[in-house]
């Protein structure tokens, strides 16, 4: 079927927490390493997988404290989760890879193509920013989130985390995830190393994404300039399941295309 289960995976012990990841696809294909958005997990990305799996090795990973993941007991912060990515994709033996990420994930995964030793040579960043740009709503969104409204608003997602979490503590993991939203410090968003990337990227923003602005987008075009974007119309922030054709195919055309050092 090629879709993450969470039935055929494994559990890593990481830096204190115990992360998740599951593979689909041949070992022998070029790698992918699949990154999640905030408050989901690996299946959020099953609308993309089964056409890349054909041609890729996809190598999925819950975020700590989501998903089959557990917080421990380090907090949250993008930092952190670029060394749980780093620490999986070398598990598994991956010495080059392509990153898709979505929201954090891809947020994570610019902060990855940024490093000095990074081993990144593609990069798609769905509905992610290098740091919101002045003026943007997602701070004043975030700082009104509490547990108890999201289990309001999103009861399917609080679902699907109560079957899967080792830790079971959803009004602990909230105040973590807002702390690393709301960082503007040296672990949190990737900003201005953002110009140190050298592996080609596709950007991808929903035209409608409520979270990531065209002016955080375009203030990272304009430090790499030779970068991809695709803009989907009549797509939200989950841009990869509410146009999933129109986004298949420029990933088939960019992973493609893009050389692989």
């Amino acid at each position: 079927m090629n879709q993450f289960t969470h039935r055929n995976g494994k559990h890593l012990q990481i830096n204190g927490a115990s992360i998740y990841a599951e593979t689909l696809g041949e070992a022998s294909k070029p790698a992918l390493l699949m990154l999640h958005g905030g408050m989901l997990d690996i299946e959020n990305f099953n609308a993309i997988t089964a056409p890349l799996a054909e041609k890729y090795f996809l190598v999925g990973m819950d975020s700590r404290g989501q998903g089959a993941s557990s917080l421990g007991d380090k907090g949250l912060s993008y930092a952190l989760l670029q060394s749980d990515a780093q620490a999986v994709a070398a598990h598994f033996g991956l010495q080059r890879y392509g990153v898709i990420g979505f929201s954090d994930g891809g947020i994570v995964g610019l902060r990855m193509a940024s490093a000095a030793d990074s081993r990144v040579d593609k990069l798609v960043a769905i509905g992610a920013h290098a740091h919101p740009a002045p003026g943007d709503k997602s701070f004043d969104i975030y700082r009104q989130i509490t547990a108890q409204s999201w289990r309001q608003k999103f009861p399917e997602m609080v679902d699907d985390y109560e079957a899967l979490s080792p830790d079971r503590d959803f009004d602990a993991l909230v105040p973590a995830v807002m702390k690393m939203w709301l960082d503007e410090g040296p672990d949190g968003y990737p900003g201005d190393s953002c110009v140190r990337i050298r592996c080609p990227l596709l950007l991808v923003r929903g035209d409608d994404d409520h979270l990531v602005s065209r002016a955080s987008v375009n203030a990272l075009l304009a430090q790499l300039p030779k970068a991809r974007y695709l803009s989907i119309p009549f797509a939200g922030h989950e841009a990869h399941k509410d146009q999933t054709t129109m986004l298949t195919l420029a990933l088939e055309r960019f992973l493609a295309e893009s050389p692989r050092p």
